[in-house]
């Protein structure tokens, strides 16, 4: 991303006009698989929580990846992290649930990369929490499931990188798996879901690109 100071503090401020005392807002960061998603959410909820400590949480939806227990039964261990490889009811039952900020805390699963596994309860988020940071590739995807989740969003943010940028992150990702499997793991999975959601997805209010500022539109 350009400008990357710039970025975190117009987003930061722009979701901070969100929500005040004792209210809570979502936010969607989606992008292809090596995007960075995840580090921009962790990046934003670390400045709002400069500005007010303690008031933004980032909820992972990977958390909601399916278990190889039900995915290989179902022919879709090799196409884990696609689309149809997530609960999404889960997912879109704990965003409406965090929304609604009805309890003291609520736990919410986070996935572990290094053995592939959702971890139940891994993260809390307490009632203090302001502003939630959603992060996951198919989070404006314009596709049967995934568009009921679009109502649970007060903001939205695109990452839009270069394909070849992907795929070099994603080698790293994967460097130490076997040629064979890496190239399976990228070529026939990562890329094509990345490729899903850059064409398949629905306008975010904000687009963040390398090779320029942030665009965007207030959202409404």
């Amino acid at each position: 991303m350009s400008g990357e100071r710039d970025t975190i503090e117009a987003l930061t401020a722009a979701i901070g006009a969100l929500a005040g005392p004792g209210q809570r807002a979502v936010v969607a960061v989606a992008g292809a698989p090596g995007s960075g998603k995840s580090t921009l959410a962790s990046r934003l909820a670390e400045a709002l929580n400069e500005a007010a400590p303690d008031s933004a949480a980032v909820l992972p939806m990977d958390g909601y990846h399916y278990d190889d227990l039900v995915l290989v039964p179902r022919g879709l261990r090799a196409r884990k992290g696609a689309p149809e490889t997530f609960d999404v009811a889960g997912f879109g039952h704990m965003l409406r649930r965090l929304k609604a900020n009805e309890e003291p805390e609520i736990a919410v699963p986070v996935f572990d990369r290094a053995i592939e596994i959702a971890r139940a309860g891994a993260r809390m988020i307490p009632r203090s929490v302001r502003f939630v940071i959603a992060e996951g590739n198919y989070l404006l995807l314009d596709e049967d499931r995934w568009r009921d989740l679009h109502g649970c969003y007060d903001m939205t943010v695109m990452i839009d990188e270069p394909e070849a940028v992907l795929r070099q992150r994603l080698e790293k990702r994967w460097r130490d798996l076997p040629l064979g499997e890496r190239r399976a793991k990228i070529e026939g999975n990562d890329l094509p879901n990345g490729r899903r959601v850059m064409t398949g997805s629905i306008a975010a209010d904000y687009t963040l690109s390398p090779a320029a500022p942030p665009a965007g539109r207030p959202p409404s």
